[in-house]
């Protein structure tokens, strides 16, 4: 092969592998999909002595993405039950310390048996190969 076979080849060898790399139209910056949201259909308010918004501010009848995702998926706030009302009135107010105190060494524990240790510290799997011991 002469040395302008063997330049040639080199060349386009390299005009290959430089198309690989990063940079060019492929690479421009995007807009974010997932913080695009609807907007509400125009209407005439009826009271027409409104002051105009601050620029930035949200909307006040529309709330941002994430609380109308929240009032979609649980609906918004619920009346509680008069079971779950007398629990929550017999359970009290927590301590502030409560979550601290928990995991200090002078914290009384309740041990809760073999079986029970054995569940928790069991290795995490699908149960494809679990068996069943009955104790006799």
């Amino acid at each position: 092969m002469n040395t302008i076979a063997r330049i040639a080849l080199l060349g386009a060898t390299s005009s290959l592998l430089a198309a690989c790399g990063g940079g060019g139209f492929l690479n421009r910056d995007r807009p974010d999909e997932f913080a695009v949201q609807r907007q509400a259909p125009l209407v005439v308010p009826p009271d027409f002595n409104l002051v105009p918004p601050a620029p930035g501010a949200p909307r006040p009848a529309e709330g941002s993405a994430a609380e109308q995702t929240l009032e979609a998926l649980f609906g918004g706030p619920a009346q509680r039950s008069a079971v779950e009302t007398s629990a929550l009135d017999r359970a009290g107010v927590a301590e502030p310390g409560i979550r601290s105190q928990v995991g200090s060494e002078g914290t009384n524990t309740v041990a809760k048996g073999r079986v029970t240790r054995d569940i928790i510290a069991a290795p995490e799997g699908d149960g494809a190969t679990a068996q069943v011991v009955i104790p006799g």
